[in-house]
């Protein structure tokens, strides 16, 4: 999809001033700003917090030359020094300093990856500088994360998610105004509610329910979960590995945490009531898992195996 199509690419703030931010903590990213000096960092927390926007915001502000590696997708190091040493070897059309953001870099090997990047972040320190955005920050090794980047945390406080919504809210109304789709305001505060502060989920959300419906009303907050997995529970009844490997394997574009929490909303009409503490251990196990894993279809296959052998369906 291209980022026109994608509301949260066609609509990405190119200003500090415009992220949706606690005040402090965008008053640290504005300095850098400020200063015309953005130094290494490691940008962390949950995701759709807007890491990766800050990142590119402050770059776009700066006029600097940068390039995006999503890290979870390109993370073999053949890759990384290819794309790297091209673009941090040369020097930009002005002189200036250029960037290397590497995205989601949680998931790269911290046994061959992340140890072979602090050798580029040193050899091209004079020419480049590097900002790293991940959800875990405990998966990158401390030669990277305290020697190397100066570590920011997204954590939004809940006495200011209130305002921060609010903030939200405004410029999700200017995004559907934008888009011309009708909207009633009361379901999308619902859905910031629901979300909030993952931002990229509830424009991604509101922006998949306006393609199917053409408008936002009270639809939006129907629970999908239920239907995500209506092939799927039979299969897991039935205890049908086969055909539940099979739905799997056909449905890895949905999410490990979409899934999880569509068993999780559904126990009590699909469980005997003494098997939903089992599932919620199973579950809990694997969602935590997922972040480490380097196959999330195995992963999730797995904790299905689990729940079909461990759970008794009604």
């Amino acid at each position: 999809m291209s980022q026109d199509f994608l509301w949260e690419e066609k609509y990405r703030p190119h200003k500090i001033a415009d992220v949706v931010l606690p005040p402090d903590l965008k008053a640290v990213f504005q300095a850098f700003v400020t200063k015309k000096t953005v130094p290494n960092l490691l940008l962390s927390g949950p995701p759709g917090t807007g890491k990766t926007t800050v990142a590119k915001a402050m770059l776009d502000e700066l006029g600097a030359d940068y390039i995006v590696i999503n890290a979870s997708m390109h993370g073999n190091i053949d890759t990384l020094r290819t794309d790297i040493m091209q673009f941090a070897s040369s020097i930009s059309m002005g002189g200036a300093r250029k960037y290397v953001i590497l995205d989601e870099a949680d998931y790269l090997n911290p046994n061959s990856t992340q140890p072979a990047l602090r050798n580029f972040i040193d050899e091209y320190s004079q020419n480049c500088g590097f900002i790293f955005t991940c959800n875990y920050k405990h998966r990158i090794i401390s030669p990277l994360s305290e020697s190397r980047l100066t570590t920011i945390d997204f954590m939004i406080p809940k006495t200011e998610m209130a305002g921060l919504s609010a903030k939200f809210f405004s410029r999700l109304l200017k995004i559907l105004e934008g888009e011309t789709v009708a909207y009633e305001k009361m379901a999308l505060v619902e859905v910031i509610k629901k979300y909030a502060p993952d931002w990229r989920r509830v424009i991604n959300e509101v922006q998949k329910y306006a393609i199917v419906n053409g408008k936002i009303d009270a639809g939006i907050l129907v629970n999908q979960n239920v239907e995500i997995i209506k092939e799927l529970v039979p299969l897991v009844k039935d205890k049908n590995f086969t055909g539940m490997r099979k739905w799997t394997a056909e449905n890895k574009d949905l999410t490990t945490a979409d899934l999880f929490r569509a068993f999780y909303d559904a126990s009590s009409a699909l469980l005997v009531p003494a098997t939903i503490p089992v599932l919620v251990v199973i579950l809990a196990k694997y969602q935590y898992q997922a972040a480490f894993v380097a196959d999330h279809e195995i992963n999730t296959t797995a904790c299905f195996a689990e729940i079909m052998m461990e759970c008794k369906f009604k």
